[in-house]
Order: C-alpha cells, then structure tokens, then sequence
C-alpha cells in the first residue's frame, strides 16, 4: 500500500480517487430519488463548431453521457499511469517521475474514451433524441421517472414527442402547492428553458 503514495504516483491516485468519489455520489443520489447527471438527454453535451467541435465530437462528447466519458478518462487514465509505473519499476528498479507517465496515460485515456464511448453510443437508444424542439413537447404527457418534483426543485421526467421518440426533461409543478412523485403522469404545460418545464397532473391519464 506503501508504494500507492510514492510522489510519482500522485497523478494516478488523484484520477482514482475522483473516479471513486463519482461512483460514490451518483450510488448515494440514486438512493435518495435523483440523479448527479442524468444519463439520458440531459447528461448530453453537444459540442461546439469548429476544430474543438470536431475533436470532442470525435470523442463522442453530444452521443454519450458526459458522466461515461468522465469515468471512462478517469478510469484509463489510473490505470494506465499504475501499469506503465509498476512495470517501469519492475525492469529498471525505480519509478519514472510522473509527467512522462502522466502523458502516456493521457494519450491512452484519450484513445480509451475513443473506445469506450464508440461501445456504449452503440448501447444507448436511438430513439431517445432532441431532434425536436424543446417548446413542441409543451402539450405532451409525461412520467416522472427519477426523484420527486417540487416548486423550485424540478425531477426528471420521460416524455415522448409526436412520433413516439423519448426526451428527458426536468419538471416542476406549475402549482407551488403540488408534488410530483416518481411514477407520476404529467402533462407539460410551459416551457421555462432549456430542458426545463412546468407541469400539471395529467388530467386524462389514459393519454399517457
């Protein structure tokens, strides 16, 4: 265990204790009924134009949840860093200070992204889309599906637009007396902004 807090480490150790941290938070935040970053539409980012644009996009960054590229960098990196060292050591008798071993872990995180969200994009729905516009889900019913809506305190909720395809949105109620609960059938009635709305009990529910 000595050997994990050997300076030339410390870049490896941190990845893997943020790597750690994030699984740690997102467990406790699925058991308390929401989420640190939604794993549908809202944890998308869709990159900017241009040569960074095309980099990230290259990276799958706008296909796969920003929370899988982060723990899959964070993962490879790790463990890259904790190979090259300990295999170094193992030939020469000693470790490489970290910045050479910081930056072939860097290229193989890279290239594990690369990989690894090529994997998971081809896992992930493709029907789950924001092709449409935000504001023509207004009218659309919806469920929630992660945590419990309140005035101020929007949840995540599953709607389908016209042709039947999911979105992922944060609800709220309109009214600041009502809540909604997981499982509950909603009816969006105002865009607010972005991925944002409030919403009514869904008064047909048959609708849905």
């Amino acid at each position: 265990m000595g050997d994990f807090l050997a300076s030339e480490l410390w870049p490896f150790v941190l990845a893997a204790g943020l790597m750690i941290a994030l699984a740690v938070a997102e467990a406790a935040a699925l058991l308390i009924g929401i989420t640190a970053m939604p794993w549908h539409d809202g944890g998308m980012v869709d990159p900017p134009d241009g040569f960074v644009g095309d980099a990230l996009g290259w990276l799958h960054f706008g296909k796969v949840p920003l929370l899988v590229i982060i723990v899959i960098f964070l993962t490879v990196f790790a463990l890259a860093g904790f190979v090259a060292q300990f295999a170094i050591r193992g030939v020469i008798g000693a470790f490489v200070p970290w910045p050479p071993a910081a930056a072939f872990a860097l290229v193989a995180a890279v290239f594990g992204v690369r990989l690894g969200g090529a994997a998971i994009g081809r896992i992930i729905p493709r029907d789950e889309t924001s092709a449409v516009s935000d504001a023509s889900l207004v009218g659309r019913v919806g469920t929630i599906v992660i945590g419990t809506a309140r005035a101020g305190k929007p949840a995540e909720a599953r709607v389908r637009d016209e042709v039947g395809a999911s979105h992922y949105v944060m609800v709220e109620p309109e009214e600041t007396d009502q809540t909604f609960e997981a499982g509950t059938s909603v009816l969006l009635v105002r865009h607010v902004s972005g991925r944002r709305f409030h919403a009514i009990h869904n008064p047909k529910p048959e609708l849905l």
